[in-house]
């Protein structure tokens, strides 16, 4: 798959936007711009608008370059004097994702708007993992999420995350009203299988619901798999008879979703394929994935095991999805704190303002947020036990520099803080970097049109054991001036997922095969996939991947979502107060944590409790 043919084939010969934004530096503009992108045409204006970059983004390497140094103790010992901290604020927060800025926004909420703050993050977009990407074709705008997409019900939520979400003008019953499933019944839109030939025998995309028998008729199988997920995806029996609910529960919870089809629902080996880009939430496999959380989720096999299992309560607004995810979310926090960046007063508006990044670090503000600078060290001035203020050294273009804080709030990654604060107590530097973030990625792929789709029938497939798990057509989302394609001869946005993971190791070795494996792919190896998997998925649609599509983001996450605990790899029965992610976040002198590592679950609302609790430590309850 690359002969010179064969990337002649995919389109890789094609110059797209990608390869001249490649890691957001702009490069060869002046040369064929007519050309380097058929949908965008970008120019060099663009570069200051780090939503529109294309090619290797989330963690691109640029942003991440500083950890290996950091973690290598190269700002150890700082060359820095004191007389060279020539800032000074009442808070500095390390990290702009939505805890940092959620840490800011209830910061003044809490002491009004006197204080300084400034925001530091080595990103060159604020969000951390609520990552906005935008695209321009023929005169229309197209957004697309590359991180953290939905907002789960807000029943459940604290006080303090339901207050943030309400203050910033989010409306989440509205939901409805921004949906638009027309589209899916005027076209006759279901989800379809890509079963590949390199784990199935054969390319073959096979429309409709699994839990119907004769979608398995269709799909290229062995007799033994065909029946046995039949037999799955139906009503089962009971594969537990003679042991109570309780006792059921208990053995599920202590044994992977893959053993429990083997050995307790007696499946065929040959039907595990079809179960290989499948598991829980947030990057767990069908092999690490515990049954009983399968269970939980709905996932099949299990309906005739009387299991009593408790129903989270849900307001079913948890696909309510700004075009953008929770980018917008980012968004509307930073209009809050920082005036001038963004326009507007309601979360319609919101969704195509323009943002001046030049306002972002404006002297003038009693909130700055600093983009492209790597915190690399945050220690005491003095014992910390009795230190008044905090120095935070970061890097940015190169140079070093160092700010003061009366109090620090560290809302980056757990892992990287035991290295930045070297003072902190062993065993609190121990249980911070106890997690190990999830990896993942999420491809946004702008194709011309879709009309590939509709005349397959549908709006996105699942591929097991592909390279991207899942393809689909972004949500129809409608907000404001902001509108989806309304026929398949516009062009739209595909979103594509990949969770990489080594199976048969435990989920921390998995994450961490995860994250080398993204550290060291460069972008044409994602693009070749891209091209490739959706020009064999979709060829019986009439798509070409040379000419059908304009542009492609590969938000690329090796520094993923927080770490969930697993009860399949961790001690069961664990008291709160001893889980590391707790004991990890406790105060230390002048500084506090803030992220979703602290809580240990991969959510909006936790990344704002977080932040929320970090400032109630500072300014007392």
């Amino acid at each position: 798959m690359n002969t010179p043919a064969d990337r002649r084939e995919l389109g890789m010969n094609q110059p797209i936007a990608r390869r001249d934004f490649l890691n957001g530096v702009a490069i060869g503009i002046a040369a064929g711009v007519s050309t380097l992108h058929r949908a965008q045409a970008q120019s060099a204006l663009t570069a200051n608008e780090p939503a529109l970059r294309t090619g290797l983004r989330g963690n691109y390497p640029a942003a991440v370059d500083e950890f290996d140094a950091i973690r290598q103790g190269k700002y150890a010992a700082s060359p820095l004097t004191d007389a060279e901290m020539q800032e000074d604020y009442d808070l500095v927060i390390v990290g702009g994702g939505i805890s940092g800025l959620s840490a800011a926004y209830f910061y003044r909420s809490a002491l009004g708007p006197g204080p300084k703050i400034l925001i530091l993050d080595n990103h060159d977009d604020f969000g951390g993992h609520a990552k906005r990407n935008e695209f321009h074709y023929q005169g229309k705008t197209f957004i697309g999420f590359g991180g953290t997409m939905g907002i789960e019900t807000p029943y459940p939520y604290s006080y303090g995350a339901k207050a943030l979400i309400r203050d910033l003008g989010v409306e989440v019953e509205r939901n409805p009203e921004f949906i638009n499933r027309d589209l899916e019944r005027k076209y006759g839109l279901a989800a379809g299988t890509f079963f590949d030939k390199e784990h199935f025998g054969e390319d073959r995309m096979v429309k409709g619901n699994p839990r119907l028998p004769q979608f398995f008729a269709k799909a290229p199988l062995s007799d033994a798999a065909r029946k046995d997920l039949i037999r799955l995806h139906g009503k089962n029996p009971d594969y537990m008879a003679g042991s109570s609910a309780h006792q059921k529960r208990a053995t599920l919870a202590k044994m992977s979703y893959q053993d429990y089809l083997l050995n307790v629902a007696k499946m065929s080996p040959d039907a595990l394929p079809f179960f290989m880009g499948s598991g829980g939430r947030n990057n767990k496999r069908v092999d690490t994935t515990p049954a009983l959380e399968a269970a939980e989720h709905g996932l099949v096999g299990f309906n005739g095991l009387n299991l009593e299992l408790e129903q989270e309560f849900n307001e079913g607004s948890y696909l309510f999805h700004f075009p953008d995810g929770n980018a917008s979310i980012a968004r509307m926090l930073v209009r809050s704190l920082v005036p001038g960046v963004l326009p507007g007063d309601s979360m319609e508006d919101v969704v195509t303002a323009r943002a001046n990044y030049a306002r972002l670090d404006d002297g003038s503000s009693p909130v700055r947020i600093r983009l492209n600078s790597t915190a690399v060290k945050v220690k005491h001035v003095g014992d910390p036990a009795s230190a008044k203020e905090v120095a935070v050294t970061y890097v940015r273009g190169g140079q070093a520099r160092r700010v003061r804080g009366r109090n620090c709030i560290l809302a980056c990654y757990n892992m990287i803080i035991p290295y930045l604060c070297a003072e902190m107590p062993a065993k609190q530097k121990e249980a911070l970097a106890y997690c190990v973030k999830l990896p993942l990625v999420y491809t946004n792929v702008q194709i011309s049109n879709w009309k590939a789709f509709q005349k397959l029938g549908i709006s996105g497939f699942y591929a097991p054991g592909s390279y991207f798990s899942h393809v689909t057509m972004d949500f129809p989302v409608s907000m404001g001036n902001y509108h989806f394609p309304r026929s398949p001869e516009e062009s739209c946005l595909l979103h594509l997922l990949r969770t990489p993971c080594e199976p048969g190791l435990d989920c921390k070795d998995q994450y961490r095969a995860g994250r080398y494996e993204l550290v060291t792919t460069k972008f044409e190896t994602f693009e070749r996939h891209v091209r490739d998997q959706l020009g064999r998925a979709l060829s019986a649609g009439g798509f070409d991947p040379d000419s059908d599509i304009e542009a492609i983001t590969v938000n690329r996450w090796p520094h993923g979502y927080a770490y969930e605990y697993n009860e399949l790899f961790e001690p069961v029965g664990r008291p709160a107060a001893e889980r590391p992610c707790v004991i990890g976040r406790q105060p230390f002198g002048r500084i506090r944590i803030a992220n979703s590592d602290a809580d240990g679950h991969a959510y909006t609302n936790t990344a704002i409790d977080q932040g929320y609790r970090a400032v109630r430590e500072i300014v007392g309850s």
